[in-house]
């Protein structure tokens, strides 16, 4: 529990659905040691548990059992040395973020999909197969069924890399800010106003981030919201504009991110983005 709070009762039925998997299930000390402000258990407590599943030979996939926030006040002291001579799976998204940067920046490739605290829900359940796909199997591609008329055509191929935008815009002057070049982007977002979503895509861009993309991913842009004097652009809008002078493709509408589905894929593996039309595909090699 990296971040925040999660109810016991939805954190036992993930675990019986990772438990159908096959797979033996190990808690962190402190997962139900409950901070009285924001967070699942005080700094030291979430750290002290995130380090010991890094080091346990044993174990060989972390499911973060939740977002929120509070990766980023521990993550510059962890130790990944045991882990990176035992590498396993860390799986979530959001605010593990932060999380995926610092894996990435290591070489290693993570999993940027569902939580445990959807596992449950029905709504979720394709989610859920993408994930145990990805585990036991193989990626399969993700498809925007949805299509947008603002897609802008072109195939792009690169590592995949990105997340929550909140999270890679606050990443920037800190040790594990991502390196972007030739790498396909994809961010997504929940519960920001318009012209928030504005500044942090300017902030990627101003940092060198956006202009040797091979690619840009929008994913779920969920519960954006206005303020009195609104801010006149789509989202679509927002997203082109900050790339305008570039030539990569861009691909909105796709399944990852805060609502369901959020399909599950393999963070830092290679990958081709093909965008014809409102048509969009990443296939990962």
């Amino acid at each position: 529990m990296p971040a925040g709070k999660i109810n016991e009762e939805v954190l036992l039925k993930g675990r019986q659905v990772i438990e159908s998997w096959g797979l033996k299930v190990k808690l962190g000390k402190h997962c139900y040691a409950i901070d009285k402000n924001y967070l699942a258990a005080p700094d030291a407590d979430r750290l002290d548990d995130l380090q010991q599943m890094l080091d346990d030979k044993s174990i060989v996939a972390i499911f973060c059992g939740r977002g929120g926030y509070g990766t980023t006040r521990i993550l510059d002291q962890l130790d990944f040395e045991k882990f990176v001579r035992n590498p396993k799976w860390i799986i979530g998204f959001s605010d593990i973020t932060a999380l995926h940067l610092k894996i990435h920046q290591l070489g290693f490739q993570s999993i940027h999909g569902c939580m445990p605290s959807q596992y449950s829900k029905p709504e979720y359940e394709e989610s859920v197969e993408s994930l145990r796909q990805i585990l036991f199997a193989n990626s399969h591609p993700i498809i925007a069924e949805k299509g947008n008329s603002y897609n802008r055509n072109g195939i792009g191929k690169g590592q995949v890399i990105g997340g929550n935008l909140s999270l890679l815009a606050d990443s920037l002057g800190t040790a594990s800010a991502p390196d972007t070049t030739g790498k396909i982007l994809i961010v997504e977002e929940v519960d920001e106003l318009r012209y928030k979503i504005d500044r942090m895509m300017m902030q990627l861009k101003r940092a060198g981030k956006l202009s040797q993309l091979s690619g840009l991913v929008v994913g779920h842009m969920t519960n954006l919201k206005d303020t009195e004097r609104p801010f006149n652009f789509t989202m679509e809008e927002i997203m082109l504009d900050k790339v305008s002078e570039y030539s990569y493709p861009v691909a909105f509408n796709f399944p990852i991110g805060h609502e369901a589905p959020n399909l599950a894929w393999r963070y830092g593996a290679s990958a081709t983005l093909l965008v014809d039309g409102d048509t969009s595909s990443l296939t990962f090699d």
